[in-house]
């Protein structure tokens, strides 16, 4: 199932609206990241699923791959776990229909107990969220 949530990126200091897209599927247990991440942003898998986890919500096992757009433009950071994981509850099914994540912007660090961590340009992203239409 296809799952969209949006987040926020940082180029230099200025912010950009990130689109998270992501895919689930029954099928070998996989989890890929395209559309120019950095270490740390390839890094997240190991966060996300760890703290969704360790705070009761595992995520299930399946062929997962999340797509950042715009693809040109290079992720760095950690600010795009949130978002990431909101994304993949969705896909698989443990956010139902009746919860709308359209007008939400996710940013945030997500540590190995589930907790949300604070991330550093949180202002920029806040702006370029806006500018986005982004209200929640």
């Amino acid at each position: 199932m296809l799952a969209i949530t949006y987040a926020a990126a940082l180029y230099g200091i200025d912010g950009f609206p990130v689109t998270v897209e992501c895919t689930a599927s029954r099928g070998l247990a996989s989890f890929e990241i395209v559309g120019l991440p950095d270490a740390a942003v390839r890094e997240s898998e190991k966060r996300i699923f760890t703290g969704a986890a360790n705070c009761g919500f595992p995520l299930p096992d399946m062929e997962t791959v999340v797509n950042l757009a715009p693809a040109d433009r290079k992720k760095e950071g950690t600010a795009l776990e949130m978002a990431i994981l909101c994304a993949l509850y969705k896909s698989c099914g443990v956010l139902g229909d009746e919860c709308d994540l359209t007008k939400m912007c996710f940013i945030g660090e997500i540590s190995f107990s589930g907790e949300s961590r604070p991330v550093r340009g949180v202002l920029g992203m806040t702006l370029a969220a806006i500018s986005a239409g982004k209200t929640e």
